[in-house]
């Protein structure tokens, strides 16, 4: 269990959710976990496959505090809800924010610029703690480019020039990407970013671990009330989660790409987990998928201090944390939208 701005998560998942007077109470089967007042809540996100009492429900829905139910791999299953009250305005000021290009544009930069801003500091940390394995004159040129794309977003006077700019500092990313394997199998050579298909291994699993992560930022969305699908950096289309495309994009290289290098580098998979389908496409098989979602579970429990709370969660709760702080910063309890700066 946490508490993290008025919100509390349960993660322990065989935990039942009950309503003791004006008490939220945790309990695993005769232990009780812990007990919170209600009244100084505004969320309750469970991970739990046990579930919550209608009575619990029932006080939820009175007192105006989302409930909010996932599996504990974090899909999202539902959210309990009583008479329509603050959701409704929190959407139609997103909804008036992504019409209005200036204001879309300032919420584009701040994550843009983390995401930048996070994918310099994955080459810095490699500079720093393989600096015996890598090509650190490389790496340390990319990172220059990097921090200059940084003041660059900055400056960005419209949607079109921002999005060229991170396209740029993609680039400059993945062009020295393959420094940072430091497994010598010829099965994850990475010669640049492809995707549909994905035509190698490290492709297949960049690919599948976004995958992974934008559902858990469509996820995290659905559990504060904003809509996955309006979006204010990635446009509006029929059936693309835009506004989940937009919060993992600072994300992708602290959680996703790390996470698929560890992968790599600590042997987790293989060449035999991978199989090659007619069109070319490379995919993880049934073997790899497994030792995949274990290895990304696991991951998802780690610890790290959230640059901004300044507080230890779990790297799985870092989605619906920014979710959160990006709604507070459309309800106005914010000044920015504060990005996640991995460092």
């Amino acid at each position: 269990m946490r508490k993290l701005l008025n919100t509390l998560y349960v993660m322990t998942e065989d935990a039942w959710l009950a309503l003791d007077g004006e008490n939220v109470v945790i309990q695993a089967g005769e232990r009780e976990l812990g007990r919170f007042p209600l009244h100084g809540l505004e969320g309750i996100i469970s991970f739990s496959y046990r579930g919550a009492s209608p009575a619990l429900m029932g006080a939820c829905a009175e007192r105006g505090i989302d409930l909010s139910f996932f599996r504990p791999s974090g899909r999202f299953l539902a959210r309990v809800s009583g008479g329509v009250r603050g959701n409704v305005l929190l959407r139609k000021t997103q909804y008036r924010v992504s019409e209005d290009a200036s204001a879309s544009l300032d919420i584009g930069k701040c994550m843009l610029i983390g995401k930048v801003y996070n994918a310099r500091w994955v080459l810095e940390r490699a500079t720093r703690d393989h600096a015996l394995s890598v090509d650190t004159d490389r790496l340390k040129a990319a990172s220059v480019m990097l921090k200059e794309a940084v003041s660059r977003i900055e400056n960005a006077q419209s949607a079109d020039s921002l999005r060229g700019i991170e396209g740029d500092a993609a680039a400059e990313y993945f062009g020295v990407f393959h420094e940072l394997i430091l497994n010598s199998d010829e099965a994850f050579v990475f010669r640049g970013r492809n995707r549909r298909p994905p035509l190698d291994c490290v492709n297949a699993m960049l690919s599948f671990s976004y995958a992974l992560l934008a559902r858990s930022c469509s996820a995290a969305l659905e559990s504060v009330g904003l809509d996955p699908y309006v979006g204010f950096v990635h446009t509006d289309r029929p059936g693309r989660e835009s506004l989940a495309l937009d919060l993992m994009e600072e994300l992708r290289p602290a959680f996703a790409d790390r996470f698929v290098l560890s992968c790599i580098n600590n042997r987790v998979v293989n060449a035999k987990m991978f199989d090659k389908t007619e069109s070319g496409a490379v995919v993880l098989n049934d073997a790899g998928r497994r030792a995949f979602l274990k290895a990304w579970q696991e991951r998802k429990k780690e610890l790290l201090t959230h640059p901004f709370l300044k507080e230890k969660l779990p790297w799985g709760l870092v989605p619906f944390v920014q979710a959160l702080l990006l709604a507070r910063f459309l309800r106005g309890d914010l000044d920015a939208y504060p990005p996640f700066l991995w460092k």
